[in-house]
C-alpha cells in the first residue's frame, strides 16, 4: 500500500511540474488517503503486537 502511494505521489509531482492540475490534484489526493490509511494500519499492527505482550519493534 505504501507502494501505490508513493506512486500516486511520483504521478502528482510530474503531473504539477507539467502543469495538468486536475492530474495534480486527484493524484495527490489518491496519494494522501493511501498515506493515512497505511498509517493508520501500521498504528493498529503496532497497538496489536504490543497487547499481545510482544515489544513494538
Amino acid at each position: 500500500m505504501l507502494g501505490w502511494a508513493i506512486t500516486f505521489l511520483i504521478v502528482a509531482l510530474v503531473a504539477a511540474f507539467l502543469g495538468f492540475s486536475g492530474i495534480a490534484a486527484a493524484s495527490t489526493g489518491i496519494a494522501q488517503l493511501l498515506f493515512f490509511v497505511f498509517l493508520i494500519l501500521f498504528i493498529v499492527a503496532m497497538v496489536a503486537r504490543a497487547v499481545r505482550g510482544r515489544p513494538p519493534v
